[in-house]
């Protein structure tokens, strides 16, 4: 497989294409980089491709928070300004006065 340039940045707020939830990145593999089963967990006509960037999410959405790992191809920008609640937001990032999430000191961005 090739790996594709990331079209997102970690400290990025993006939401899901298809589902009601968003979040920031946290990490990116530049290719799939999860299980066989949980790939094949997901339905055959919606599954993405594993040659393309995944990303690894501190996520919310109405109910709860929590991990999310999402291709590159159902994400899009989040531009609501609303601050990600998820708990560990604070211990990776820092939220500047413009609304950027920017990692913490010691921290690859």
């Amino acid at each position: 497989m090739k790996a594709r340039v990331a079209k997102f940045s970690i400290g990025q707020v993006v939401r899901h294409r298809v589902y009601p939830f968003r979040g920031v990145i946290f990490d990116v593999d530049p290719v799939y980089d999860n299980t066989e089963e949980w790939w094949q967990s997901i339905p055959e006509d919606v599954r993405p491709s594993k040659d393309q960037p995944f990303y690894h999410l501190l996520a919310e959405n109405a109910e709860t928070e929590y991990i999310a790992y999402v291709s590159e191809q159902n994400l899009v920008p989040d531009t609501s300004g609303e601050p990600i609640r998820h708990p560990q937001v604070e211990d990776l990032f820092v939220r500047g006065e413009d609304g950027a999430y920017r990692t913490r000191g010691g921290l690859a961005s």
